[in-house]
């Protein structure tokens, strides 16, 4: 049945709850399994997705389900219910939960009713991220404060920020087929279709292999919203496509890429001259990204090719050091270069972005544009992240600063107004972390301009 097959072996969990064990302090662990969601009545749910801590420690893909982790025994439970004989006619029948957790290599099975009883006070947990999660921890605390445990929060950070070489096999084929997704969606847009005729050839694709979208896919003519769900435009030669999309394994492990290309299969000059800006920029970022390296240094080394580029262009202009320390790249280059993926496309950020992208040795900055970069600590060997600078002509962002005379000796106004309706240029892939530097996951197709117009000539 769906949700029932196990994607590692045995030792696998059996090792993950190991080393959590030796990494926290002797208390009670409790991971809290998804339930399913309703989108209008309780028999209409969405597709369910377990949490990933729990999928990852555990194993087992099916709602409604806790465990606790004892440090002091070792041991670890299993709380849920089997299947009602109603149920089983609904839905038909499946393992009982002693066989999946001897899958997981856990023989300690009880009833999801006894797990309030079994809660003591060294219980920790991690934070809440739905609603239900909240409920069940107030009545598992009889209404005391919710307090997540910040060892516990850390240690399952540390552990699964390395991807071991199953999850990165995963990984990779995730952003395979991730890659060829985004491939064939491109050599199928054309003048006249709309924006949602793209997004469901991407989802017919992730359908025929077994997987479903790793978050709501972007795909839009107006590439400077930098997070545009809307897809009811209608494109037309001379329009330029971002599609920021990914697949979800059934495993959980995730594929994001973005790939910006012309409607009519060739760059305008314009087009082409910013697409260059932005590639150079994501191949200089591959570059120099490896173990010990500040991915806060890639970024901002990322923001000078941006301004480098934009300085012969005309549109800025000055010292590019000096104007990347004061942020006049941030006109054009809003967000972070990148983030870490697993399980989760932006992995764990439901643990605490700072957590998981900063650390002691680097703090988050609260300035625009870096406020926004989600991982900014020292990149390490096993790490899964993304690569992906933008260039974005947003009109309103243009009209904000230059009403303020912000970075007016950087910027060239006049220059960049003649071009309002550039758009926005995204170029993204995966990489895993190795002691050389960093390797693409999934075989991905060139990004060059002539690369990306000859895929759309096939």
């Amino acid at each position: 049945m769906a949700g029932l097959n196990f994607f590692f072996p045995q030792m696998t969990y059996t090792n993950r709850r190991q080393d959590l064990i030796d990494n926290v302090e002797q208390s009670q662990l409790l991971l809290i399994g998804n339930t399913y969601s309703p989108m209008n009545y309780k028999d209409n749910h969405y597709p369910f997705r377990q949490d990933s801590t729990f999928l990852y420690y555990v194993g087992i893909n099916l709602p409604d389900l806790c465990a606790i982790i004892d440090t002091n025994t070792g041991v670890t439970t299993l709380y849920g219910d089997d299947l009602t004989m109603d149920m089983i006619i609904w839905t038909g029948n499946q393992p009982s939960l002693a066989e999946l957790g001897g899958r997981s290599g856990i023989t300690e099975i009880k009833k999801l009713s006894a797990l309030k009883n079994d809660i003591n006070e060294n219980v920790k947990y991690l934070p809440p991220y739905r609603g239900e999660h909240t409920l069940l921890l107030q009545d598992l605390l009889s209404g005391n404060e919710i307090i997540p445990s910040m060892d516990f929060i850390m240690a399952v950070i540390e552990q699964r920020n390395i991807k071991s070489e199953e999850e990165i096999a995963e990984l990779d084929n995730a952003v395979g087929i991730t890659s060829r997704m985004h491939t064939h969606v491109m050599q199928h847009a054309r003048d006249g279709m709309k924006e949602y005729e793209l997004v469901g050839i991407a989802n017919a694709f992730a359908w025929a292999h077994n997987c479903q979208f790793s978050f709501p896919p972007i795909c839009t003519i107006n590439g400077h919203t930098l997070h545009n769900h809307y897809h009811g435009n209608t494109m037309k030669d001379g329009d330029m496509v971002l599609m920021d999309s990914g697949v979800q394994m059934e495993s959980g492990y995730c594929g994001d890429m973005t790939r910006t290309y012309p409607v009519s299969g060739k760059y305008s000059s314009l087009q082409a001259s910013l697409y260059n800006i932005v590639n150079d920029a994501h191949n200089h970022a591959v570059s120099i990204s490896k173990p010990d390296v500040y991915y806060r240094d890639v970024h901002l080394a990322a923001a000078k090719i941006i301004t480098q580029g934009l300085v012969a262009m005309g549109w800025m202009q000055g010292d590019v050091d000096a104007a990347v320390a004061e942020g006049a790249h941030t006109l054009f280059f809003q967000h972070g270069l990148g983030h870490m993926m697993g399980l989760d496309v932006h992995d764990m950020e439901n643990l605490g972005e700072v957590n998981v992208g900063y650390d002691e040795t680097i703090q988050k900055s609260t300035e625009f544009g870096l406020k926004s970069l989600r991982l900014g600590r020292k990149l390490q060997e096993g790490n899964v992240i993304t690569i992906e600078p933008g260039l974005y002509v947003i009109p309103e962002l243009i009209d904000k600063f230059q009403s303020e005379n912000k970075f007016s000796s950087f910027i060239n106004y006049s220059e960049v107004n003649k071009h309002r309706d550039a758009g926005g240029i995204r170029i993204e892939n995966d990489y895993v972390v190795r002691a050389g530097g960093v390797v693409a996951l999934g075989s991905p197709d060139g990004t060059s301009v002539a690369e990306v117009e000859a895929l759309m000539k096939v």
